[in-house]
């Protein structure tokens, strides 16, 4: 089976769809979306869509601030870099599987890019010290 090129919006909904696959399976970033987050996939998979439509083809579907559910979820479980990579692993799993060319590699720096800024901000939100300084 031939690899997608990941330039259409169905490569995207096939993108997502398979990565939440991995990531619903998953013992240990799985939970924090079903038990933590309560994930409604009906709901969250368009927004998905969306936001990966917007870095990808940048067509501006995402409306939102995708930061700020995550900050939620924070409160009640805290985020940390273990999550992050397990993120980045099964996102890059999912592309490699899928994908080939710029677009997808493109795709993999953003991902990176992503779980690593976001990494840093909870990294400084979940420690403390700074506040005694």
């Amino acid at each position: 089976m031939s690899k997608r090129t990941l330039d259409t919006p169905e490569d995207i909904r096939f993108l997502v769809d398979s990565f939440y696959e991995k990531v619903q399976a998953d013992d240990f970033i799985g939970p924090v979306f079903t038990d933590v987050a309560h994930v409604d996939w009906s709901k969250h998979l368009p927004k998905m869509y969306a936001f990966w439509e917007n870095i990808i083809l940048g067509n501006n579907a995402y409306q939102g601030h995708p930061f700020r559910p995550h900050l939620l979820i924070n409160q009640q479980h805290t985020l940390t870099l273990d999550h992050f990579e397990r993120w980045l692993k099964l996102f890059a799993e999912t592309l490699t599987e899928h994908f080939e060319g710029t677009n997808a590699e493109l795709t993999r720096q953003r991902a990176r890019q992503i779980a690593l800024v976001w990494n840093n901000k909870f990294d400084y939100i979940n420690n403390d010290s700074y506040m005694s300084k």
